[in-house]
Parts: C-alpha cells; sequence; structure tokens
C-alpha cells in the first residue's frame, strides 16, 4: 500500500475515533483557494500549518512508525518573540495499534500530552545531553499536576484521560501497546520546521509522488496548490 492509500485511511480512522467519542473534527477548506489573491484569506491556515500532517518520517512504514495529526490552531515563531498574539498550539493525533512516534525533543516547546480516549500510550523519556546524546539522569516530569521523577528509558503508560507535561530538551518517544488511541496536545507555537530534534536522523514531513489531484492536502503541501 503507497503512502497516499494511508493518508486517506488515517483520515477516516481519525474521524470514526472523532465520531466514537461524540466529537466534531474542523474542516479547513483549502482546496477552493488556489490563488494567491484568494489565499490571503486563509493565510493563517497556510502559515501556522493548521489541519492535516500525516507522515511515516521517511521511513516508509507507516503501520510501524507514523503518526496521524490535525492542528487545530496555532501561533507563529514571530509571536513568541514578540510575546504577542498566539503564543500556544492545539493538536490532536491518532496512532493506530503497535504504532509509534520514534525519539525527539524540542529546543522551545512546552508541551502537554493528553490520552483523549482509546487505549494506553506507552512514553519513553530521556535527558538530552549537550551533544544531543541521551543522558542517564532522572527527568522531573509532571503526570496529571503531580512532580514526579522518572528513570531515564523506563517505559511507562498513560491511561485514558491521563496526561503528561513535557518541557524542552527531554526526549520523547510514544507508543501504542494495546488498541487505537486518540491523543490531544496543547503547547506552546509548534514550529515543526525548526523545533524538532531526532535522535535517529528521519524525515518529519513525508514525500509523495503525486500522479493525482490529492482529496486532502496536508499542511506541508498547501503552497505547491497555490497558483499566481
Amino acid at each position: 500500500m503507497n503512502f497516499k492509500s494511508y493518508i486517506f485511511i488515517g483520515i477516516i480512522s481519525f474521524n470514526i475515533s472523532f465520531a466514537e467519542n461524540k466529537l466534531d473534527i474542523l474542516s479547513y477548506n483549502i482546496h477552493g483557494f488556489k490563488t494567491k489573491k484568494i489565499a490571503k484569506k486563509v493565510d493563517e491556515i497556510i502559515t501556522h500549518s493548521l489541519g492535516w500532517d500525516i507522515t511515516d518520517f521517511g521511513l516508509g512504514d507507516f503501520k510501524k512508525t507514523g503518526i496521524c495529526i490535525f492542528t487545530i490552531r496555532n501561533g507563529s515563531p514571530e509571536n513568541l518573540k514578540l510575546g504577542k498574539g498566539k503564543l500556544y498550539a492545539e493538536k490532536v493525533f491518532f496512532l493506530y495499534k503497535n504504532q509509534e512516534v520514534p525519539l525527539h525533543y524540542h529546543w522551545i516547546k512546552v508541551e502537554d500530552v493528553i490520552n483523549r480516549a482509546g487505549g494506553a500510550v506507552g512514553v519513553q523519556l530521556y535527558n538530552s545531553t549537550k551533544d544531543d546524546g541521551l543522558d542517564s539522569t532522572i527527568i522531573s516530569a509532571s503526570i496529571d499536576g503531580e512532580k514526579i521523577d522518572i528513570e531515564a528509558g523506563k517505559e511507562f503508560f498513560l491511561k485514558s484521560g491521563e496526561s503528561i507535561t513535557l518541557m524542552p530538551g527531554v526526549y520523547h518517544r510514544f507508543w501504542c501497546p494495546d488498541e487505537n488511541v486518540l491523543v490531544g496536545e496543547v503547547s506552546l507555537v509548534n514550529d515543526d520546521r525548526n523545533d524538532n530534534k531526532f535522535y535517529e536522523p528521519v524525515g518529519r514531513f513525508p514525500k509523495i509522488d503525486e500522479d493525482e489531484e490529492p482529496i486532502h492536502l496536508l499542511c506541508n503541501e498547501y503552497l505547491n496548490f497555490i497558483d499566481g
């Protein structure tokens, strides 16, 4: 199955999960804005990367390593520099059983990850070293507002309704051990192009061969489909 098929299936699975949990998903309509003049009306959607973000991290095995994200709100790095405007972001992401997000950290972003519905979310943490290695020191984390010390590399699980706060410089890996899961993320501004450090080299956004008009655009594709 090619990656475009996984995009389609991922979006369907995502929407089914939302429906099962009596939630509604936004519908950012980009297809109707194919010229720069009209696209100015949805500049926030385009420049802040709102909407669908589905990736296999360039590894070619989406069922094993991948994620299906919908970004609901997001500010900009410029907002953070100025200290005003939208300084926050909100995402919802869907993980299939046995699927994982590889080990990475952020230089700037603080994020709360919340298990919204479904199975458990597996979590593994490490402090980063100055040369971006894995430190063996204890991680000071906050789970549901309670300060907890966690051993480096120890695997633990967030049940439905539980959450964890992740600070900059803390490597984190997520996976879904038993059944599909719907996860929320609330954070500082999200900048996936400049604020991700993966422990193993991967590609944050997928490479897609467009041999026909796409049904759904991913957030990293918007500018490719604006003419003029």
